[in-house]
């Protein structure tokens, strides 16, 4: 739909226009700063007044007083105050000051540093000049009690235009801003951590021409000229294991998968994810190096292990609790999964129990409804659950006196479902016959059916030495560290359905 000015933005239009009649560029290419913000208050307190500086920024505040003015601006680095006098800039400068700068517009000023009569850092104005114009005003944050406790909201009306307009929820919101800087700090200290456990960080092709590493849906896409179908994948696990083959021991990848799957709270399409795959290892010792990576980012982020998650303390601290899938079931659920060997028979005992299973669901997908329904809610301090069954787990080793169950464990914090990991299958055949198995439990459309990957079987062919394997979604471990219920505000762009 094509815009159309407002009231508010026709005057700033015409503000434009008169700037350009009067011979000046209102969108300068170059700027002449010399100091950021933060830099020209620091030179303040460090050489006291006097200190010659150029500064740029978005006005925040304006104020007009006859012979004077002043006015905030804020670059990344923060805030700094303008003083703009008339006797320094002249009645001139002082009327385009008044007329044609708004807030929301980007400014550059000279002057030296000096502090107000409230001691409040300052430049005090010599010349300053636009360098953008802002035709649309900034949604307007402002804070109101809500039963006791201050709330800061955007002028927007409907949540999801923030998400929407990013840039503006940015731009308006600094609590906003510092959320994606914690973003950033969390995939930093999963990468310190990585490197300093001597893993090597990999990049594996995000177009494959087939999908695997998880149950899910993929996107699919084609390549023009190689005539040929290929997909975004929902997983780098294949690839990664690719590498052990090659003589890697440890390797990891911090990057996006893609999955054509619902949309809510913990699920976009589209997300950031950490694997890495190790050799010689198994999900033990993929667990310890588990819970000492979450407890080293929250002390990077933190200076300690415990973090408050929608008003609960959560210490990350390990060790971590451990318990067997089938116990946590007993334990919530009142069902011991065990004792009904066939979907059939779990079906029957879940409605029973008041449940109302899908009829189409195998054996084990009953046993993960069962999980994500009773079980997961509950699991608020950090939990490892162990040793799942067989037919949901296609990459996982069969556990040696059980083969139902393989050697697989997710971690739950603040109730939510963080990650996954495996002791990894390395024997070939055994791979290639789940991977039929997998083809005779589930229909070709069903979201857990795993393609015949005939090239990794030729990789693993070669040899794959034992090794364990994790995943976990780095979207969500930021929703844990920031205190957010929704992906969507972990992400600077979530995926939103179109406007109707």
């Amino acid at each position: 739909m094509a815009w159309e000015p407002n009231d508010l933005e026709q005057r700033r239009l015409q503000k434009l226009q008169r700037i350009r009649s009067a011979g000046l560029d209102p969108y300068p290419a170059r700027t002449n700063r010399t100091h950021t913000a933060a830099a020209a208050v620091s030179a303040l307190e460090r050489e006291g007044e006097n200190v010659a500086v150029t500064v740029c920024g978005r006005i925040r505040s304006l104020r007009l007083m006859g012979k004077a003015a002043f006015a905030h601006i804020e670059d990344g680095s923060g805030k700094i105050q303008l003083f703009f006098r008339a006797d320094a800039l002249g009645e001139l400068a002082m009327d385009r000051l008044e007329r044609d700068y708004d807030l929301g517009d980007f400014v550059e000023a000279t002057g030296t540093t000096v502090r107000t009569r409230a001691g409040e850092p300052s430049v005090l104005v010599s010349d300053f000049r636009m360098l953008t114009k802002a035709i649309s005003p900034l949604p307007v944050v402002k804070e109101q009690q809500v039963d006791g406790e201050r709330v800061r909201y955007s002028a927007f009306a409907d949540v999801e235009e923030r998400y929407r307009q990013r840039y503006a929820d940015l731009a308006s919101n600094a609590e906003v801003r510092e959320l994606f800087r914690t973003r950033a700090r969390v995939v930093a200290a999963l990468r310190q951590f990585m490197d300093q456990e001597s893993f090597l960080e990999v990049e594996t092709p995000i177009l494959q021409p087939i999908y695997g590493g998880a149950a899910a849906r993929p996107f699919v896409t084609h390549h023009q000229q190689l005539h040929q179908d290929l997909y975004l994948r929902i997983s780098f696990e294949l690839y990664l294991k690719r590498l052990l083959v090659g003589m890697y021991d440890r390797v990891y990848e911090i990057g996006r998968d893609f999955r054509n799957e619902g949309v809510s709270f913990k699920h976009n399409p589209e997300f950031t994810q950490l694997e890495f795959y190790a050799a010689y290892l198994d999900y033990n010792q993929v667990m310890e190096l588990a819970e000492n990576m979450l407890a080293y980012v929250a002390r990077q982020l933190t200076g300690g292990t415990s973090i408050e998650s929608e008003g609960q303390t959560i210490d990350l601290a390990p060790p971590w609790r451990r318990l067997t899938l089938r116990q946590a079931i007993l334990d919530t659920a009142g069902i011991d999964y065990t004792q009904h060997p066939t979907a059939k028979d779990l079906a029957a005992a879940m409605r029973a129990h008041g449940h109302q299973p899908d009829p189409r669901s195998s054996w084990g997908k009953l046993v993960d409804s069962l999980l994500g329904t009773h079980v997961e809610p509950t699991l608020i301090q950090p939990t490892f659950v162990l040793d799942y069954p067989r037919d949901i787990s296609p990459l996982a080793k069969t556990k040696p006196n059980d083969p139902t169950h393989v050697e697989r464990f997710e971690f739950f914090i603040a109730g939510m479902e963080m990650g996954n990991a495996f002791s990894e299958i390395n024997d070939p055949l055994d791979q290639q016959e789940r991977f039929l198995e997998m083809g005779r439990l589930y229909d070709a459309k069903d979201e857990d059916a795993h393609p015949m990957d005939e090239d990794y079987l030729r990789a693993m062919r070669y040899g794959m030495p034992p090794c364990g394997g994790f995943g976990t979604g780095v979207d969500r471990l930021v929703m844990l560290f920031a205190d957010r219920r929704s992906i969507r505000e972990v992400l600077l762009f979530p995926h939103l359905r179109n406007r109707e």
